[in-house]
Order: C-alpha cells, then structure tokens, then sequence
C-alpha cells in the first residue's frame, strides 16, 4: 500500500492553492498518483503518510474532488511544494480494518435480503476500521431469531472461506448477472462488479475489499434500530473489533456472575431471579407508602385549624417526594374545603405540595402558597390553582418557620 509520485497541487483547508505548506500547517495535497483511497459508498478514506527525505505529511483523511484525490492533513516535518517527489504509504492496518467491515458488509446485505425478504434495499452506510453501519429498509424491528439468523450466514461464508471475485462488466452484462446495484447511484458504461461465496453476494462496489471471505474471521452484530420510517439501522463489528467485543461481553458477564453469585451457566437464572425479587419488593414498599401516608393523613388531618370556616393545614411529613401527592389525596377527602401545604426533606433537599380544594380556588391559589413557602427554603416549582409542587430546596432548617406562615397569610387572604 504504498507508491511514489510526485505533487501537483497544494491547498489551504479552503481550497486556495499554496506555493507550499510549512511544517505545522494544514491543507489539502494532490498528487500525480496515490495508492489511497478516496471516501466513497459508505467507505471512509485511509489515512497515512507522504513523505521524503526529512519531510512528513500526516495524511488524516482522503476526499475526492472530481477525478482528483484530496489528502487531507498537516506537515509534520519539513515543507510540501508542487514538483516534490514523495512517497504515499497507506496506513496498512487502518485500511486492513476497513477492509474486513466492508466485505462484511456485503455479505449482511446479502444475508438480511435472505432472511427478511427482497424488499431490503441499502439506505446508506458507514464502513470504518472500527465498526460497519448499515442502512436498510424494513417496516419493523428484527426479532432476536431473525438478527441470529443473519449472523449464522455470515459467519457461515465467513468460515467457507472462498475466494472474493473482481470483475469489470458493461453495466448491461453486470445487471444480467444478478448484481445489485444501489438505488440512485450513477453509474458509468463499465462498472465493478464483486462477488462472493460464488453468487451469494453479487454487488456493484469501487471500495477496497478482502481477497477471501475467511480474512473476515468473524461477524457480530451488536445493535439493531429504527433511524426513520420504514428504516433500520444495523452496527457491527468483525475480526479484531469482534474479537474485542467479544471478550468485553464476558467481562461483564464474570462481573454480574460474581454480583449474584453464579457461574456463566446460571448467570441468566440468577438475574431473573434478583430482578423479580427487586419487583416483589419495590411493590411491597410501595403499599407500605401508601399505608404510611393513609396514616399520617389521618394524625395530621386533626392537626388541621378552622380560618374562617376554612380547613387550614401546614405541615411536615416523612416520606419521598412521590408519598407527598399520596398524602395530600388523602388529607383532601377527608377534610373536605381546605387549604394544605405539606413538606418534607429527602436526600437533604426539601420538596413542597401545595393543596387547595376547587371550591376555594377563586380565593386562595395553590402556586401563591408555593411562593410564600418556597423561597423561604430554597425550593422552585409551581403548578396549577388546585395543586402545585416545588423541589430542590437547600435549606430544610428553614421549613418548620416557612410552613408557620401559612395560617396567617391564609386567614388575610380570606379574611
């Protein structure tokens, strides 16, 4: 993956020709000839080096521009100037990557046509060293059987091994040979045909591919997901990022095995096991907060004071912020045409509810009672003239003095 050529061209990163780029500069470089290759149909461009004696150009990454290449990059070392002689290396292992995520990808495309049907078109793609993403058209999610069967077929070819064929047909000759070509490409009068396991997977493609499908070494599909009506989207990963993956997935497994006390043979069991238990006592503690806010609703309901014939109620209560609503539904029924105002401190912040029966609304409003207390404690909120809550408060030794204030704003608003 290398080669020697000359420059013809260098650009600013806005296109305007240099008489040469210094080292630390960036810009864009052409030359005569190059063995990168240019982003195009999903692959991204290599990355690498060109270079002479005492001279370095990183190459970041490779764009086309009409028939010409666009090396990407900055100079490391030395300058680049149009008529130097340089040598163009390819990072070999970069592009060996993209290589294995490429192939692979045509061998999916042809596997998810088999198992969801013709109708799966390529709606777009990415080919990177460290992942392929595909894009496809389907009308629904893919079932776990459905992605595994996928995966069989191509670990399948993957493991047949046979040779990936190259050949350059008329456009005409290439269609009668069954390949596929992307919907809304161009194409010219000879176009690149690649094939493999024999007629398998038989696609038009101008990107840099593997000489066997055994190079691939492995598939695996990692997520599945809609991008857009009637678009899925397919991320994997295959050889040396399989692998990884792989080995990171039985990572976490030994680790939630060691959390439940299991081996990898009952991990899953185990799992099942602590969450439905998880379940059983989330519900248990659930009812046990209802049956200490139907308590407290009771004690504090005779704390309540007459203003005006007015039920007028201020208080502290324990509990989490969602027992707060429980206790306030059940202080409403059972006192009837009342003003209430609850509070409590959890994980050292204090939150607020503020209730005011509908009859009382036109007289006393539920986020006015929020805005004499809140600010007192540090809390922020409000809501609607029946109901409003606040949170985050910061100063819960102030909620006792704040609640206190309640009765008697109360009795000179109704008074």
């Amino acid at each position: 993956m290398q080669d020697e050529g000359v420059v013809k061209d260098v650009f600013d990163m806005d296109g305007k020709p240099l008489k040469k780029l210094e080292k630390g500069e960036r810009g864009l470089v052409v030359l005569d000839r190059t063995p990168f290759y240019a982003e195009s149909g999903g692959q991204i461009g290599d990355s690498g080096t060109i270079g002479a004696d005492g001279v370095c150009f990183e190459v970041e990454d490779t764009q086309s521009s009409g028939d010409q290449h666009l090396h990407v990059g900055v100079v490391r070392e030395g300058r680049l100037a149009p008529g130097d002689h340089v040598r163009a290396a390819v990072d070999a292992e970069r592009r060996r990557r993209i290589m294995l995520n490429h192939s692979a990808t045509h061998l999916m495309h042809a596997a998810l046509r088999n198992v969801l049907g013709s109708h799966v078109q390529q709606k777009g793609s990415l080919v990177a060293p460290d992942r392929l993403r595909f894009d496809f058209s389907h009308p629904q999610p893919m079932t776990a059987e459905e992605i595994a069967r996928v995966e069989a077929e191509v670990n399948e070819q993957i493991q047949a091994n046979t040779p990936v064929g190259i050949e350059h047909l008329s456009y005409d000759d290439a269609m009668a040979r069954g390949a596929m070509a992307l919907f809304g490409e161009k194409y010219g009068d000879e176009v690149r045909v690649l094939s493999m396991g024999g007629d398998f997977s038989v696609e038009l493609c101008g990107g840099t591919h593997v000489s066997r499908t055994g190079d691939i070494g492995v598939f695996r599909i990692v997520s599945e997901g809609g991008v857009a009506a009637g678009v899925r989207r397919i991320e994997a990963v295959t050889g040396p990022g399989a692998l990884a993956w792989i080995d990171a997935t039985d990572r976490i497994v030994e680790t939630v095995g060691g959390m439940v006390r299991a081996g990898r043979s009952d991990v899953a069991d185990k799992v099942a096991a602590v969450v439905e238990e998880n379940r059983r006592l989330s519900k248990e503690l659930e009812r046990l907060k209802q049956k200490l806010a139907t308590s407290q609703g009771t004690d504090l309901a005779g704390q309540a004071v007459d203003v005006e014939g007015i039920k007028v109620l201020a208080a502290p209560v324990e509990g989490d912020p969602k027992s707060l609503m429980q206790t306030l539904d059940m202080l409403k029924s059972k006192l009837g045409s009342a003003v209430i105002v609850l509070g409590n401190v959890s994980d050292g912040k204090v939150n607020l509810i503020a209730g005011v029966s509908k009859d009382l609304t036109d007289r006393v409003a539920a986020p006015d009672l929020i805005s004499l207390v809140g600010p007192e404690v540090g809390a922020k909120g409000g809501g609607r003239p029946d109901m409003a809550r606040a949170g985050g408060g910061d100063r819960p030794d102030a909620l006792g003095p704040a609640l206190a204030k309640v009765q008697s704003w109360v009795a000179e608003r109704v008074g």
